[in-house]
């Protein structure tokens, strides 16, 4: 709604800037292919996985791994946090 005196009408521009925080997402720092053989002991190690984020220090790093809902209750996979990425 414009008022009725044009001399109260006034208009500026404004400059957004947007800083590009994270240009790439977090990845697994290779391919990573597992297999199981039959006779697997339980508790044994399978894989360990690595991520990294190439936004980010390789110090300032700490990823946290979950098993999907799904499998959340699957009593044959686990997932152990060994305190890297």
């Amino acid at each position: 709604l414009l008022p009725d005196n044009p001399s109260q009408v006034g208009s500026v521009s404004v400059t957004v800037k947007v800083l590009d925080v994270n240009d790439n997402a977090p990845e697994f720092a290779r391919f990573y292919e597992a297999f199981v053989c039959e006779n697997a002991k339980a508790g044994q190690l399978i894989q360990t996985v690595s991520a990294i984020d190439r936004d980010d220090p390789q110090e300032g790093q700490h990823f946290y791994y979950s098993l999907a809902p799904e499998a959340d209750n699957n009593p044959n996979f686990t997932l152990r946090d060994n305190q890297g990425n």
